[in-house]
């Protein structure tokens, strides 16, 4: 039975992985290194490697989390509310997950660009299993007159691209409006928008 961690293991690992989200959200996996990732750490190479082996499970940890708590927002959609509060309350915690952890987004973004390769079966599994059981329910909310036809598959990935370009493309955003908190904008533009997606008149 394996010891469990004491104060100062836990500290260090946290700050680990700090670090590696910091290092692999800016450079990609391939462009980083194990040592761009001791020394923002703060740590030496050899105490590095005694918490974490390699760079790949510095780079496998984060992802894990990282997935937990992008589908956790999807998982807790309400299918027995109102459809459009629902829906965009969903949409709403995507935004706030962009604003306030961009670094995991482009984490999760670069993986994707790479062909995800250490997630592919992720994202094949339990995503698509996810997706096609909220597609179902929004199927539902059609039949019922709740809410306008929709192809909820792309409904689905108006939401994403809606909320995480926030994040991936910050850089480019900030850069057209300026000093501007581009949140608030965000938050009205992605209501209305979904409201006139799916609102009956």
């Amino acid at each position: 039975m394996a010891k469990p961690s004491t104060r100062i293991q836990k500290k260090n690992k946290i700050t680990i992985l700090r670090a590696g989200l910091e290092v692999f959200s800016q450079f990609g996996f391939r462009g980083s290194t194990i040592d761009q990732v001791a020394e923002l750490a703060n740590l030496s190479k050899p105490n590095l490697l005694y918490y974490f082996p390699s760079k790949e499970a510095i780079y496998t940890a984060l992802l894990a989390q990282l997935l937990d708590d992008w589908l956790e927002p999807l998982k807790a959609l309400d299918r027995d509310g109102n459809p459009v509060e629902g829906l965009l309350d969903y949409a709403n915690r995507k935004l706030a997950m962009s604003q306030n952890f961009p670094q995991e987004s482009r984490l999760f973004a670069n993986e994707i660009i790479q062909g995800a390769p250490r997630i592919g079966e992720v994202l094949k599994g339990e995503l698509r299993d996810l997706v096609d059981e909220i597609a179902v329910v929004i199927d539902g909310w059609i039949k019922q007159g709740q809410i306008k036809p929709v192809d909820p598959y792309h409904l689905i990935f108006t939401i994403w691209s809606l909320t995480q370009h926030y994040a991936d493309f910050d850089v480019q955003v900030r850069a057209i409006l300026g000093d501007v908190d581009p949140y608030e904008g965000a938050k009205t533009h992605l209501e209305a928008t979904l409201r006139g997606l799916l609102e009956k008149t």
